[in-house]
């Protein structure tokens, strides 16, 4: 998948929820063999594929903090665990982190793993905050105009109905988040803008406690 092919997120990076997408190698989402969600036997050209403990295609090529490629044999970052059930609180925790490290490829698989095994009334909520973490990473990577546009389809979708109501039990910042997105994307996109800190330009998830 090109770093150029952004549309319509995951791989993680891959386009596991819609209107996010980032070049990276690992089979995943659209780039597994079944396609989004599901799976076909081997065939020809299927064989040597990198595999994991499952025998699930995906890529072992090393990856650096933001997701981008290493030579194989290089130092990496580990990847997320693929699939983990996690309570809502928990994905919340990981995902801070995990920005706060400044890994934001990290944290939309965290995200993605929560729209994937959560109820579709949440969905909105995780595929929202997904967006902006894929954003970040365009944005860390240097890719800024498609850096804004996701952030901007991540806030619009956690400023919406569904995304607002389903972050009110779990105390998401959304107002916080959505005004952190719109001024991000408006930095980002501005002609010969460096590439952006992920460190200093990790958001808050939470609203914070009085």
């Amino acid at each position: 998948m090109s770093e150029a092919a952004l549309g319509s997120v995951s791989g993680s990076m891959l386009q596991s929820v819609p209107g996010c997408m980032l070049g990276t190698a690992g089979p995943s989402g659209s780039d597994r063999p079944g396609g989004h969600n599901g799976w076909v036997n081997p065939t020809a050209s299927d064989r040597g594929r990198d595999r994991d403990e499952t025998g699930r295609a995906r890529s072992a090529r090393p990856r650096d903090g933001l997701g981008r490629p290493l030579p194989y044999g290089s130092p990496g970052v580990p990847r997320q665990p693929e699939g983990v059930v996690r309570e809502p609180g928990e994905t919340l925790r990981e995902a801070q982190r995990l920005l706060d490290a400044g890994m934001p490829f990290h944290a939309h698989e965290v995200f993605e793993d929560a729209w994937k095994s959560g109820p579709g009334a949440e969905r909105d909520l995780w595929q929202g905050l997904a967006q902006l973490a894929v954003g970040l990473t365009h944005a860390a990577r240097g890719n800024g105009p498609g850096g804004a546009r996701l952030l901007r389809r991540g806030a619009d979708r956690l400023a919406s109905g569904p995304g607002r109501t389903a972050a009110v039990p779990y105390e998401v910042d959304v107002e916080g988040l959505v005004a952190w997105a719109r001024a991000l994307a408006d930095r980002a996109e501005v002609d010969a803008a460096p590439s952006v800190d992920p460190v200093a330009a990790a958001p808050r998830l939470r609203r914070a406690l009085p």
